[in-house]
């Protein structure tokens, strides 16, 4: 249940346990509620990734309008991760504030690893879109089959990225 706007009250008027529960506990209930798993899309700008025997999850927390987004990806060893960009679909469109440029993106962190070393990105979501894209921060790149390394199909490839965004 997405949190409501609260109940304005008038003088006179009793409070029920029903109104408390809607009020209170139905709005608590919404905070405090588990992660939601949703299957993620993984695309790119020219030929598809194909996630093969690795594994690409993502789970998600809608508070009122705010989406917290997490998707993982763990290649296995026949992953192919296709050619272009990648972008990773989310479970719920981006808003479109008034006032915005057409730039305005909203933004998160991702992190990825290689056989042997650590890489650092920034997770970017186009206002009124619903795939996040991944860009390093040391070259301002967009993540692809060889950024922010060379991706192997090897378990030891995986990539964590996290958004933040308002929903539409």
């Amino acid at each position: 249940m997405p949190l409501a706007t609260p109940r304005t009250w008038v003088v006179g008027e009793f409070v029920t346990a029903a109104y408390m529960n809607a009020e209170i506990r139905d709005q608590f209930t919404d905070l405090i509620a588990t992660w939601v798993a949703y299957v993620p899309a993984w695309t790119a700008s020219s030929t598809n990734p194909a996630i093969s025997n690795g594994t690409l999850t993502g789970r998600s927390k809608l508070v009122g309008k705010t989406c917290t987004a997490i998707v993982e990806m763990v290649a296995g060893t026949t992953t192919t991760f296709g050619t272009g960009t990648w972008q990773f679909s989310l479970p719920y469109t981006a808003a479109n504030p008034a006032g915005t440029s057409a730039n305005f993106v909203y933004c998160g962190a991702a992190r990825a690893h290689s056989a042997t070393a650590w890489f650092t990105g920034t997770t970017a979501v186009i206002k009124n879109q619903s795939t996040m894209k991944v860009f390093s921060h040391s070259a301002s790149q967009e993540w692809s089959p060889s950024q922010p390394h060379s991706w192997t199909a090897a378990t030891t490839n995986y990539l964590h990225a996290q958004i933040t965004y308002e929903t539409a």
